[in-house]
């Protein structure tokens, strides 16, 4: 029994096809069985009463022929047993009535064998037909004879109704003779009711066993497709091994999905290292907390902690030990804090809080004393214990910033001072410089995204050659779009020099200007690309000297380029620049000298630097035309220059006079909005 059960609960489809057939054939053979011992019934019972009545009656009519001759008793057994032996499977017996017994006699025995037979006596007194079964062979068949109006002529005594008496048939049952359209009709009939009863049995095996179960799955199927609720399990049991483990792989599916939902969800908003929120969470709670400010009129402050010389402990003891010093600081920072306050990692070493409904001054408290906390501990390491300090700038809403961009700019402009003024302090935003510094911030996320976004691009202003009036080259420089707007480069010059990015931005120029090459040089072959670094940029030294193996691996030839500088790139090194300028010109990339004439050390650069090319300061020409000094300036730098063998290009042409005197004074270049403005290539 154990064994079948098992089998049951492994029951596989290929299984199931095989148990509904095996079934499909015992019920069939069941219904078959059943329905013939039905049939023979049918034949006894109904078919044998008809044949059992039909036989009486040729008996009772062969008697009554004798009896209407005036036979006597002996003369009617002889007759019984004359049918006996005619018949020998028969056996006929004839019993008297009362009424016929009273008038002519009662046979020898009978009344014995009536008062013993129950059934014989029933038949004779109430008249009743009756069939019954001796064994399983033969049929015995009791019919009575009832008196009729013609029987009243010999049966003076007796009346209509009587019974005269009861003839006894008995008879196999092999000799019952059934209607052969009776038997086929019968077994067309009873097939098709055990088709029918199969087919409905299979029909509800596969619908509970198959259909229902897929449906099911199919349900929860369609439901975490369409409202992507990953809840939802397949429920419900079912012997189908094959549907069974299809909905615990589903279901199985379905939870590690869900996990692996939740874990992602985690570590988009968490930091996996401590825990805490992330930078992007952050930014979703400040500007939760800017709108409830707003709405409910109160203030909130805001802390940035930045650890000092963070760098010292990856670098001397391993960034494993860097982590375990992040991690202290977390339980640190967390058992200061209130429960509704906001502790999250916006990165590195870099830590920030929110302090919901609290003023300037109450959260200046809660920084310094959380500084104090750290200053006060020792982190109990593999290493051993260390120290660490941090910078802490500590703003407030409203008086920092109203906006989000206003306060990150708030907090790293603080923090910024604070790292200035020595490290390990608390600052807040205290002077007007600082709220002047939170501008320039801002204006350095504004570049920053910039980059990120790549918005950077390289505008071409044409250089001509005055003697022919050709373009000879282009300067390339630095613009930001801004949807439609294009920014140049004087709005945000000085606050990338000032937060550093101007390295970053002359690499992202160089890069795009190059790539603009292939399309000038189509229209001007012999076209030069004059690119104006920044004065930071020369601080990066070995990035100087990578640039003739950049412009070759764009495609461009280096004769092509042409490097612009000014005295603030050579007057700190002069010996170093001055090295990296011949290591330039050996890579037959060309060099000229920027707004020349604008301090007091261009003149001694001519003495001491290798160049090609000298920029004559655009204030000088501009005037020329109307002011004398200006033309003595410009000529005499002119003059100057190509005594030295240099050639000499003029900025800030704006009119043909000016462009006319220029030529006149035999200088070689110029460049101005007469000849073209800054703009993309095409």
């Amino acid at each position: 029994m154990g064994r079948f059960l098992d089998n049951i609960r492994q029951l596989t489809l290929g299984r199931l096809l095989i148990l509904l057939s095996l079934m499909a054939a015992v019920l069939a053979a069941s219904l078959i069985y059943y329905l013939s011992e039905t049939i023979r019934d049918h034949a006894i019972h109904e078919l044998a009463r008809e044949d059992a009545q039909q036989t009486s009656k040729m008996v009772f009519q062969s008697l009554y022929s004798a009896m209407r001759k005036g036979w006597n008793k002996q003369e009617i057994n002889e007759s019984i047993e004359r049918l006996n032996s005619t018949f020998p499977d028969l056996k006929i017996s004839v019993y008297r009535g009362e009424v016929v017994a009273k008038q002519f006699g009662v046979m020898n025995g009978e009344t014995l064998v009536a008062q013993s037979d129950a059934e014989l006596s029933a038949a004779l007194n109430q008249g009743v037909d009756s069939m019954t079964f001796p064994n399983e062979e033969s049929i015995r068949y009791l019919y009575p004879v009832v008196a009729q109006q013609e029987c009243l002529a010999c049966h003076t005594q007796s009346h209509v109704g009587a019974v005269h008496g009861v003839i006894d048939i008995t008879y196999p049952i092999r000799d019952l003779k059934v209607s052969f359209s009776v038997v086929i009709n019968t077994i067309v009939g009873y097939t098709l009711l055990v088709i029918a009863i199969v087919f409905i049995i299979l029909y509800l095996k596969l619908r509970y066993l198959v259909a229902l179960p897929i449906a099911n799955l199919v349900g929860v199927m369609r439901s975490v497709t369409l409202d992507m609720d990953m809840s939802r399990r397949v429920t419900g049991a079912t012997w189908l091994v094959e549907i069974k483990h299809l909905a615990e792989y589903f279901n199985h599916l379905l939870q590690t999905v869900q996990e692996y939902n939740v874990k992602l969800e985690e570590l988009s908003v968490r930091d996996p290292l401590t825990g805490l929120y992330n930078r992007r969470k952050f930014h979703e709670f400040l500007q939760y907390e800017i709108i409830r400010a707003e709405r409910h009129q109160h203030g909130f402050s805001v802390i940035m902690i930045d650890l000092d010389n963070f760098k010292y402990i990856n670098d001397t003891f391993g960034h494993p030990i860097g982590d375990m010093v992040l991690k202290e600081l977390t339980a640190m920072l967390g058992e200061g804090l209130r429960k509704g306050d906001v502790l999250a990692r916006l990165g590195g070493d870099e830590f920030a809080i929110i302090l919901p409904e609290t003023p300037a001054a109450n959260g200046l408290q809660v920084a310094n004393k959380l500084h104090q906390a750290l200053a006060g501990r020792e982190f109990e390491l593999p290493v051993g214990k260390i120290r660490t300090t941090a910078s802490f700038s500590m703003v407030s809403y409203p008086e920092d910033g109203r906006t989000e961009e206003s306060l990150y700019s708030a907090m790293d402009v603080v923090l910024y001072k604070a790292k200035m003024l020595g490290k390990n302090q608390v600052m807040t935003a205290d002077t007007e410089a600082d709220r002047s510094m939170m501008t320039i911030f801002k204006q350095g996320d504004f570049l920053r995204n910039a980059l990120r976004e790549d918005r950077i691009e390289a505008f071409l202003q044409p250089i001509i050659e005055l003697k022919t009036g050709k373009v000879a080259a282009y300067e390339v420089l630095v613009r930001i779009r801004d949807g439609e707007t294009i920014i140049p480069a004087g709005e945000f010059i000085e606050v990338a020099e000032e937060l550093g990015m101007a390295q970053e931005l002359d690499r992202e120029v160089f890069r795009k200007g190059l790539a603009h090459y292939a399309a000038i040089s189509r229209k001007h072959p012999q076209a030069k690309m004059f690119f104006n670094l920044f004065p930071r940029s020369f601080n990066d030294i070995e990035w100087v000297r990578g640039i003739p193996a950049l412009v070759r691996a764009a495609g461009v030839p280096c004769e092509s380029i042409v490097l612009e500088i000014t005295e603030r790139e050579a007057l700190p090194n002069l010996t170093q620049v001055r090295a990296v300028i011949e290591e330039l010109r050996e890579s037959r990339i060309a060099v000229a000298l920027d707004d020349f004439g604008s301090g007091f050390s261009s003149f001694l650069y001519l003495k001491y630097l290798s160049i090609d090319y000298v920029k004559i300061e655009g204030s000088f020409v501009r005037q020329i035309v109307a002011d004398q000094r200006d033309r003595i300036m410009v000529a005499h730098i002119n003059s100057m220059a190509h005594e030295f063998g240099l050639k000499t290009v003029a900025e800030f042409v704006e009119d043909e006079m000016t462009a006319k005197m220029l030529a006149e004074m035999g200088v070689d270049y110029a460049q101005g909005y007469y000849f073209g403005r800054p703009a993309r290539p095409e």
